[in-house]
């Protein structure tokens, strides 16, 4: 099925816009996933095995998950556990709705099997994505595996009052969800990587602490229960702690700028990274088309990524001597990168590129390509595996 799509339905979608692919897309998805009926048709087609592992105190049904950006408020989610998705993460999602930077704002570099975007988090705000998830979660459709939520900084938050601004999404968000990620690595916000300074990241981190810490406590005292995400949750994770919060990392961060971060998650117990997000860096080309795209602004990702994440990937692993669990992304298109960036130190790898590049049977083929993997190396599971290349 992934040979059909790159031979015959690739060339068709690639004739046309990104964005307008995207959008049409997003919402055949959508419709697929409010039956039950097809999501279960398109399960039994593209659906993975199980390859289960338990990492920051959920259970994932499998390690491959679906990257940031591609369904940013959750009006596909659904189908993504019938697409044979291990976990979901939505978003970005901001305070302030927000349309993003103005169009073109997706570039193909097909030779190269890269995307460069410029989006901006465009999205209608946490308020309202909010309720787009609680619909689902009233009419019975919430996926059974983890869905974490990205959130970053909307444009009109001055960095003076970025903590404020994620706190805010954070809370009205946090019922919903198992696991959020804070993202101050996107370059398509105006100066938000300054937010991976140690200091202005430690105030985002304190105060998004602080609006969990006084959920709980409301918990505790009678009110609703804040950890009602998807009951995927392991006890580690129950009320004592509240849900994971990780942080994503940008490729273009010096070891020594990144190694100032990882004291910081450490000593505030941030849960996870997520490494890496798109690069500003451009690969050399001689073709014509590349240069015109490469000469575009905005963050690259897909296969020219790859080395670099996993070497991002590989530097956190061993600096924390395996102690903050790691989701792995970039340039992950077949089993061999996802098992690279496993055997590197990543408990998880996330696909979005090539979900574009090889289609929907990538995610089947990549499970069965791990389990393959692991029976060669004698695994009995796939943590085992992570980080045995370091």
């Amino acid at each position: 099925m992934t040979w059909a799509y790159r031979r015959l339905i690739r060339p068709l979608l690639f004739t046309q816009d990104p964005e307008r692919i995207h959008d049409r897309t997003m919402k055949a998805l959508s419709w697929a996933g409010r039956s039950k009926t097809i999501s279960g048709a398109v399960r039994g087609f593209y659906g993975a095995p199980a390859l289960p592992i338990d990492v920051f105190g959920l259970r994932f049904p499998n390690p491959v998950g679906l990257g940031a950006g591609l369904d940013k408020h959750g009006e596909a989610l659904p189908a993504w556990r019938a697409l044979g998705f291990g976990f979901t993460e939505l978003g970005a999602v901001t305070w302030h709705a927000q349309p993003g930077n103005p169009p073109p704002r997706i570039f193909r570099a097909i030779a190269d099997q890269a995307i460069v975007n410029r989006m901006g988090f465009n999205n209608p705000g946490a308020e309202e994505v909010a309720k787009t998830l609680a619909r689902w979660r009233e009419h019975r459709r919430w996926p059974d595996h983890p869905v974490g939520m990205n959130l970053g900084k909307s444009k009109i938050t001055p960095l003076t009052k970025a903590a404020e601004d994620y706190a805010r999404s954070f809370r009205v968000l946090y019922p919903l969800l198992d696991f959020f990620v804070v993202n101050v690595s996107s370059p398509n916000t105006p100066n938000l990587r300054q937010l991976q300074d140690k200091h202005a990241l430690a105030e985002i981190l304190d105060a998004m602490e602080e609006v969990q810490r006084s959920l709980l406590a409301k918990s505790a005292d009678g009110g609703p229960e804040p950890l009602s995400a998807t009951g995927l949750s392991s006890e580690a994770s129950q009320p004592a702690r509240g849900k994971p919060i990780l942080v994503k990392v940008a490729p273009d961060l010096s070891f020594e700028a990144l190694d100032e971060l990882l004291e910081l998650a450490q000593s505030r117990r941030v849960a996870g990274i997520v490494a890496t997000n798109t690069t500003l860096g451009r690969p050399p080309a001689n073709d014509p088309t590349l240069q015109k795209v490469y000469a575009e602004t905005g963050g690259l990702s897909g296969a020219p990524l790859r080395a670099r994440s996993t070497e991002v990937v590989r530097h956190i692993f061993q600096k924390t001597q395996g102690r903050i669990p790691i989701i792995g992304v970039g340039g992950i298109f077949s089993a061999a990168e996802a098992w690279e960036k496993i055997t590197a130190g990543a408990s998880l790898v996330q696909v979005y590129t090539g979900l574009v590049y090889e289609g929907p049977g990538v995610i089947r083929n990549i499970v069965r390509g791990l389990r393959a993997r692991l029976a060669q190396n004698n695994y009995e599971n796939l943590q085992q595996a992570v980080g045995m290349d370091t």
